[in-house]
């Protein structure tokens, strides 16, 4: 997968002033996308990427392949690699290209996780400009949406909410002598208040003491990451978070050296490292927000009154690499998924 980079910065000698922008990339060798379709309209598709995470760059990747293949069967054309921007987490970045954005006259925005999806809703209260979001843990507890079968907005998208019971089953089937785990996870983040919660009254049904630990940034998560070890945690439960996805790279060895399993909540996370990542399947939550973005802009549908697509969860994705290094037998997991995928420690999905 191509590796995502963040938009271009031009620096003034004179001012000093720095100026952000979108797009200007190319991609595997060609050109961005600027031809108009000879039988149809073009738009034009604004994609805001809240960081560069192994989850997130598999959708805007299965994104952007399927806009290409709609582009071809309705006879249109899909802008986007003009329209592509990265945030790198920072929040006054993201402001500001979603802003470049509305003033490049995009047909639609595409932001991809919680925080950026609420920074175009705002930028869109009053331009009314169509939002498709992808991967919203919870698009009603945000307040993207009314509900999620009836938006009642400019808003909706795809959902990647978690089955948090379902993670915590897989843990206690492989220790059923648990008695400690650790929550670690970004307290910013929208995404991970309600797995959090839901992980709390679990455990706490369960009789097992818990542990939070928290980290905003990369250094913070490292640090979060020793102190539950120390801690003495048995497991290590994190949700679809994509402060500590960006961190697993780091921390994952801290915990095989531990001994302590990470279960999570994307199968990006056992890519990087972790033992165990349970959630939906990311190329096809891509997939599922570009067929949106099409009902919008070709077929005339109303954001407004287009359910959210919450897909599936049951799959899950265990590291070889790191249940072998833990010394665990994860095949008495596999009768409790509806998938279950092996994989090895890599930085990106081919």
């Amino acid at each position: 997968m191509k590796k995502r980079f963040f938009s271009m910065f031009m620096v003034s000698l004179m001012a000093g002033a720095m100026m952000i922008g979108c797009g200007d990339k190319t991609t595997d060798g060609k050109d961005a996308k600027t031809e108009v379709a000879s039988d149809g309209q073009t738009y034009k598709v604004g994609i805001i990427q809240y960081v560069d995470d192994a989850s997130l760059n598999q959708i805007v990747d299965s994104l952007e392949k399927q806009l290409d293949v709609l582009a071809e069967e309705k006879g249109v054309t899909f802008e986007y690699e003009d329209y592509y921007c990265n945030g790198q987490a920072d929040s006054t970045t993201i402001n500001q290209m979603v802003s470049e954005l509305i003033n490049d006259e995009v047909d639609i925005l595409v932001p991809i996780a919680t925080p950026t999806a609420m920074i175009c809703q705002a930028a869109t209260e009053d331009n009314q400009i169509p939002v498709v979001f992808a991967a919203v843990s919870d698009p009603e507890g945000a307040g993207l949406v009314a509900s999620n079968d009836a938006p009642g907005s400019n808003v909706t998208g795809t959902s990647d909410a978690l089955n948090t019971e379902a993670v915590l089953d897989l843990m206690i089937e492989q220790d059923r002598d648990l008695s400690k785990v650790g929550l670690l996870y970004d307290k910013s983040q929208d995404a991970s208040a309600a797995p959090i919660a839901a992980a709390k009254e679990y455990l706490d049904a369960k009789g097992i003491d818990y542990v939070e630990k928290t980290g905003t940034t990369n250094d913070e998560v490292m640090l979060a990451a020793d102190a539950l070890i120390a801690a003495d945690v048995e497991a290590v439960f994190t949700p679809t978070d994509n402060t500590i996805m960006t961190a697993e790279l780091g921390i994952y060895e801290k915990f095989i050296e531990a001994g302590i399993p990470h279960y999570c909540g994307a199968d990006s996370f056992a890519l990087n490292g972790a033992y165990l990542g349970y959630g939906v399947n990311y190329a096809t939550l891509g997939t599922e927000t570009a067929n949106m973005v099409a009902e919008i802009l070709v077929d005339g549908k109303d954001p407004a009154t287009l359910p959210v697509k919450v897909l599936d969860n049951g799959t899950a994705t265990v590291n070889t690499d790191t249940a072998e290094a833990l010394g665990l037998d994860y095949e008495k997991l596999r009768d409790l998924c509806d998938g279950f995928v092996e994989i090895q420690t890599a930085e990106e999905f081919e």
